[in-house]
């Protein structure tokens, strides 16, 4: 059974940081696009990175210069790391295994989600 599996979250202190990570089962990083997904109560869930299957990383240009996502092969983890976080970046972040391996070609399956709270 393919699943992904998020961890890492909690509650941070503005300005920051955060490591999330994203542990694959039931199959490779080299089958798949990883993907880093956030939805903040009351609003649409937005796309914020992700990794193809051959290592491409591609993030959100509202988080391009603090999130950085990459991988672990050998552990299959694919991870988030979250710098100067900000109040708006609180959300419940779901990790996605695309439906391909290029990136934004579908969501094949979800994570159940980690909570993101950036608060003083």
């Amino acid at each position: 059974q393919m699943q992904v599996v998020e961890s890492g979250g909690g509650l941070v202190q503005p300005g920051g940081s955060l490591r999330l990570s994203c542990a694959a089962s039931g199959f490779t990083l080299d089958d798949y696009a990883i993907g880093w997904f956030r939805q903040a109560p009351g609003k649409e869930r937005e796309g914020v990175a992700c990794i193809s299957s051959v290592g491409g990383a591609n993030s959100a240009d509202s988080v391009k210069d603090r999130f950085t996502i990459s991988r672990d092969s050998a552990k299959i983890t694919v991870y988030l790391q979250m710098n100067n976080l900000k109040p708006e970046d609180s959300a419940v972040y779901y990790c996605a295994r695309g439906a391909d391996k290029p990136c934004y070609r579908g969501v094949a399956s979800w994570g159940k989600g980690t909570l993101v709270t950036v608060s003083s």
